[in-house]
């Protein structure tokens, strides 16, 4: 079997018998209108956008709730066009991981083509420019991550791209906000046309960074003579131009060996991983977790899809961000911090094989039934408790999802404030007692813990990437297992640091009680593990 419009149009019999569903329209003839007439672009087409975004809109192509597909648009290399997209046409395979180890799969074909926008194809930016001139045009979407909307480097001043872009205007943009915002003054010149730009990126406020970059730009571009003054006026119109928020959550991790053997095994060619010049894997197919959510602030001045009907959620802005704090500061991403540092530390190499361990499983349930929930403002359009649920008894037991606490460590500093600290905040805003709090200081501990680098067995280990890994371990220099020197003098300074936590802790209540369990925690080989049991049992 071929993931090609040729391999799937004969040899429709194959794919059937090997569980491999197939589009049930003619990808050539939704290729043909969707050229001639788009309504949704897409920039950033990654493995969240094809395991999600593309699926989505594949499920109401074949049930004939739309006709059109999606175009994606390249920035950067077009490497992964020749070497996959052209290959394919343009299909994936995308491969479901169930949490029973089982598959489901399906042939992906509401990618029509993807335009590559980085100087080197005249005819691609000039079909991108048309179609931004038409009217049918109702959305465009992002997945570049958070760092695709940044305009300034870490000392505050303009990228040296992003400065070009200003000086060269429009028609020699290169960077994706500075090409975005020249796509945007193509529709505003061909008639003011009506437009959504909807980041699907995992990061606050999605919308709102996304449209202050675009409007940046435009401002200096105005400023240097390049756009009209009414571009501004254009851009800043809500009921025109809309930039709604989003939250996004699905698991997608890189192309895993394992599925291409499997792929492989039971017939389908070609769908070796490739890794690209910049150290990244491709393939074509993507592997993802069941599980998904796209919540997103319903603004659409052009229409859009009838998206809600393949699952999407539509609300207003306050609810994307309520689901948004939901995720990170309870019911998901503090539960993986603390399976992260503790898994680090009694050798686990799999966030699966931790769900196999009771104390760890008592411990994110302590933290998120118990402690979390109580200072959850419920979104409505989720509810937090099944979504909780769904985290710990689905998700974090999938062994098909090849996720490791060594990759969830990465960068722990930057989400305490998010993920522990706004807790505390919630309590004290509700008057609520920290003092009670166990599971939350215990996973704050655990993390400090890790900063030693070695596991409960008394061993080294290689500690994941953090910008303030060199700071935080200078100041626990001297902290040892075994270790009867003044602890407090050691942790004090990092346990009351605002700018870690988003709190100081001693304020908040809880840094005594992170001192106390990690002075518990460091008092010999395997004290880790009588520490989690004494206090979760």
């Amino acid at each position: 079997m071929k993931v090609t419009l040729k391999g799937i149009e004969q040899d429709r019999a194959s794919f059937e018998k090997a569980g491999i569903a197939l589009p049930l329209y003619s990808v050539a003839e939704v290729k043909q209108r969707t050229i001639e007439h788009p309504i949704w672009v897409h920039m950033g087409a990654g493995n969240i956008y094809h395991a999600f975004i593309a699926s989505v809109q594949q499920d109401l192509l074949n049930r004939k709730l739309t006709d059109r597909g999606i175009i994606t648009l390249s920035t950067r290399s077009g490497e992964t066009r020749e070497k996959i997209e052209i290959p394919h046409d343009n299909l994936v395979l995308g491969v479901t991981l169930m949490s029973d180890a089982s598959t489901r799969m399906q042939v992906i074909g509401s990618t029509v083509c993807d335009l590559l926008l980085n100087g080197e194809d005249a005819a691609d930016e000039d079909r991108a420019y048309r179609m931004f001139a038409d009217k049918s045009l109702q959305m465009m979407s992002f997945t570049i991550t958070e760092k695709g909307y940044a305009l300034k480097g870490i000392d505050g001043s303009f990228n040296k791209s992003v400065e070009e872009d200003f000086s060269n205007g429009p028609q020699k943009a290169r960077h994706g906000m500075s090409i975005t915002c020249a796509l945007l003054y193509k529709r505003y010149l061909a008639g003011r046309y009506p437009i959504a730009l909807v980041s699907m990126d995992n990061c606050s406020n999605n919308g709102t960074i996304l449209k202050r970059s675009v409007v940046t730009i435009a401002e200096k571009w105005v400023e240097n003579g390049f756009c009209e003054k009414g571009f501004l006026d254009y851009l800043n119109d809500e009921s025109v131009v809309a930039f709604p928020c989003s939250m996004i959550d699905k698991i997608t991790p890189r192309p895993d060996p394992q599925i291409e053997k499997m792929l492989g095994d039971i017939g389908v060619e070609d769908m070796q991983s490739i890794k690209t010049s910049k150290g990244t894997y491709i393939a074509p197919f993507v592997n993802a977790e069941n599980p998904q959510y796209l919540v997103i602030e319903d603004r659409f001045p052009n229409g859009r899809p009838p998206l809600e009907k393949a699952g999407v959620l539509f609300t207003t802005k306050k609810g994307v961000e309520l689901c948004e704090r939901m995720k990170v500061t309870t019911c998901l991403n503090p539960l993986h911090t603390a399976l992260a540092v503790y898994g680090c530390v009694l050798g686990y190499n799999k966030i699966s094989d931790e769900m196999d361990d009771k104390d760890l499983v008592s411990l994110i349930r302590k933290l998120g039934y118990n402690e979390g929930l109580k200072v959850v403002e419920d979104p409505k359009i989720l509810n937090p408790k099944e979504f909780l649920s769904e985290v710990i008894d689905e998700r974090l037991v999938n062994p098909a999802l090849p996720d490791t606490p060594q990759r969830i460590a990465t960068d722990t500093s930057q989400k305490v404030p998010v993920r522990f600290g706004e807790t505390l905040k919630s309590y004290k805003r509700l008057g609520l007692d920290t003092s009670k709090l166990v599971a939350l200081p215990l996973a704050i501990a655990g993390w400090l813990r890790y900063l030693l680098g070695v596991d409960d067995n008394g061993e080294k280990f290689v500690l994941s990437d953090d910008p303030q890994l060199d700071n935080l371990r200078k100041s626990l220099e001297g902290v040892n297992l075994g270790t009867s020197s003044d602890i407090s003098s050691k942790l004090r300074p990092i346990l009351s640091n605002e700018v870690i936590f988003g709190v100081d802790l001693y304020s908040a209540g809880v840094g005594e009680r992170v001192e106390d369990f990690f002075r518990e925690e460091i008092a010999s080989k395997g004290a880790v593990r009588k520490t989690l049991q004494k206090y979760l049992n």
